[in-house]
């Protein structure tokens, strides 16, 4: 991809002030860990702006002063803290070093449209630095349980030789009582049980349920979605006590039926956003020709329609296979220890016994459902190509 806008070289006065502001927020986090903040920002600031200006306009060289700046930072930082503190200050040396070359060579207006003003281009990038605080603040959690779910020990904190990198801190052993107890392998096979037959229920009644209320000629098809999406609106309590007190009339608390048919309920609403986005761009006209061909409706729905709204069929499913499998809430009134699933179990886990097993199996959820999002995306960016080759 050309550049947008002729790239030319900053002046000293704008590119160290940035450095030194950026250097001053990492020195933020390491002043707060040896316990002196205001320290660590006046230190980070200078000592980023002194490093901006060597390396700019007395080196010049940015592939080297890169590594330099790099190497020079693993060994402060492996003096001020060993190991983890090495590699850290090795990726914040490798960032500043091409952060200030970035900026002093004035690339990060390459790809910027040429009449953005200085303030436009200010607010672009700190837009973009907010996303990505954001993200960081929202998967924070997640990165620091995965880490611990190999911890050697039965705590939930990271021990001495898991922050020396020391082999011995690390172990598997969590993993293996997660594939050897008995409790944690009947929860998994109710959830493995329970949540493809409730996405298989959401899926078909979500997809029939879409199509119905796409068509203009249904009435009141407004309140009909209002109430079929209601469970993903509703808080999950809510929906759990009404479940409970309508399944014990019928006859279904306690039954891996009335659990099934509770997570298609949660379920639902997911497939049918999905797949009423889907519809969207789909071209009705097809299916008019199909029937002036003489398709019968079942025949035009699975050799027509469904081809083209399949990636936000299989998004839908997933997402309601994702919300079944999760789901704690509701299983813990409509469930009993017989229908006890991976949830349940984590939930008990943490209230009688803190068991690290739980970061093991915290993980391994966290993995799956990376893996289903992916495929979610993938969906999606293909349900675009196919809604873009319609004849609309």
């Amino acid at each position: 991809m050309a550049a947008l806008t002729p790239i030319s070289r900053t002046p000293v006065s704008f590119y160290v002030p940035v450095v030194a502001a950026a250097g001053a927020f990492a020195g933020l986090f390491v002043g707060t860990a040896q316990g002196n903040s205001l320290l660590g920002v006046a230190l980070g600031a200078v000592i980023m702006a002194a490093i901006a200006f060597i390396i700019t306009q007395v080196v010049k060289a940015e592939i080297r002063s890169r590594w330099v700046v790099g190497i020079g930072m693993a060994i402060a930082g492996f003096a001020i803290g060993g190991l983890p503190a090495g590699i850290i200050g090795a990726l914040f040396g490798w960032f500043f070093g091409w952060f200030s070359f970035w900026l002093y060579e004035g690339r990060y207006r390459a790809y910027l449209a040429p009449y953005l003003t200085s303030g436009q281009v200010l607010w672009h990038y700190t837009f973009r630095v907010i996303c990505g605080a954001i993200l960081v603040f929202l998967i924070t959690p997640i990165l620091v349980v995965m880490p611990l779910s190999f911890n050697a020990q039965n705590f939930f904190t990271f021990t001495p030789e898991m922050l020396r990198f020391d082999p011995d801190g690390y172990s598997l052993k969590h993993y293996r009582d997660f594939f050897n107890n008995p409790d944690w392998q009947q929860a998994l096979w109710n959830s493995i049980k329970i949540a493809p037959a409730a996405t298989l229920l959401s899926v078909s009644f979500g997809t029939l349920a879409a199509i119905g209320l796409s068509q203009p000629h249904v009435p009141f098809r407004r309140a009909i979605m209002a109430i079929l999406i209601s469970p993903m609106i509703v808080p999950l309590i809510i929906s759990a006590a009404g479940m409970y007190f309508f399944y014990s009339r019928i006859g279904l608390q306690g039954t891996y039926i009335g659990v099934v048919l509770a997570h298609a309920a949660l379920g639902i609403p997911f497939v049918i956003i999905t797949v009423t986005a889907t519809l969207v761009g789909f071209d009705n006209s097809l299916t008019r020709a199909a029937a002036n061909m003489g398709a019968d409706p079942v025949t035009t729905f699975f050799r027509v329609q469904m081809p083209l709204i399949l990636p936000g069929v299989i998004s839908g499913g997933l997402f309601a296979f994702i919300t079944s499998f999760d789901e704690v809430v509701v299983v813990l009134f409509v469930g009993s220890a017989g229908q006890k699933t991976l949830p349940w179990q984590m939930f008990t886990g943490l209230r009688e016994q803190i068991s690290p097993t739980i970061l093991a199996v915290a993980t391994i959820l966290v993995v799956v459902s990376i893996a289903l999002l992916t495929v979610v995306e993938l969906l999606r960016r293909r349900s675009e190509r196919l809604r873009g080759m319609s004849p609309s």
